[in-house]
């Protein structure tokens, strides 16, 4: 009988059982793919060549966030609805969030992307523009405690501050997940991978500190998910918050301290081989 490795969680769950062969066969394979995807010429045809238009920490964070949240649909409208939004901003967004007018909110009230109107984003702005004006970045906005083992403290936390505007639109709600609504929480996983991870390859930006890569919840989309089926790292049948720490726990058998960077392997796998 082959030996069989098996991994519990802190709450006493078993997450998995894979054979010692399966283990390691399915790492070199993921390892490889990371190799090919985790890659700077990977940047032009996805969301995140939008925050790499610029420079400055704050802008950067501006710009992923916004780009993160507009994140469904085909990757070439993500780009262009979030460039679209970034130039109504003068391609500044921390400048124009802490200086601008009244006047200057007008033409947002016409932006659109899907379900995500001007009423929501609006309240990106008013939300924004108080936080900047008393923040110096958004990641004190994630509180997470360096002894936690994932972001998910962290994430219900910005939630809660994120709509603790008198009178917010409950309709905008539904652009911003929570994992304590069970959301698998894909567009806030995404940013934070942006923002925290950081390596040699230039992809994402590794400008926050007081998060760890080892903290990261995997992004799960439906190419993500279809790639993590058919190799066996998913179990659980529904695609909730569960379901991606489920998924996360065992992509930390491949790499502990940095579980997802696989995400480039499985986004990749599904959306440019159709795995």
């Amino acid at each position: 009988m082959p030996w069989r490795l098996r991994i519990i969680s802190k709450g006493g769950r078993v997450l998995k059982y894979m054979k010692q062969k399966s283990i390691l066969d399915v790492k070199a394979f993921l390892d490889d793919k990371v190799e090919k995807y985790n890659q700077f010429n990977f940047i032009k045809n996805d969301p995140v060549s939008v925050p790499h238009r610029f420079f400055k920490k704050q802008d950067i964070e501006i710009a992923g966030f916004f780009t993160a949240i507009l994140a469904w649909g085909q990757r070439i409208t993500i780009i262009k609805k979030s460039i679209e939004l970034l130039e109504m901003m003068d391609n500044s967004p921390y400048d124009f969030l802490l200086h601008h007018s009244l006047d200057d909110l007008k033409p947002f009230d016409n932006f659109k992307h899907r379900t995500f109107n001007g009423t929501d984003t609006l309240y990106f702005i008013e939300f924004l523009s108080l936080f900047y004006k008393s923040h110096q970045s958004l990641e004190e906005a994630f509180r997470v405690n360096t002894a936690s083992e994932t972001v998910q403290e962290g994430m219900a936390s910005f939630h809660r501050l994120f709509f603790s505007l008198p009178d917010f639109p409950r309709r905008t709600m539904k652009h911003v997940a929570t994992p304590e609504h069970k959301s698998a929480c894909k567009r806030i996983n995404m940013f934070l991978r942006w923002m925290v991870r950081h390596d040699s390859r230039g992809v994402d930006f590794g400008i926050w500190t007081k998060i760890s890569p080892a903290q990261l919840v995997c992004p799960c989309d439906i190419h993500v998910e279809r790639v993590a089926r058919k190799l066996k790292l998913i179990k659980r049948r529904q695609m909730d918050w569960e379901t991606a720490l489920e998924l996360t726990a065992n992509l930390r058998l491949f790499d502990p301290s940095d579980p997802v960077k696989y995400d480039f392997a499985l986004f990749g796998l599904g959306i440019e081989e159709k795995f």
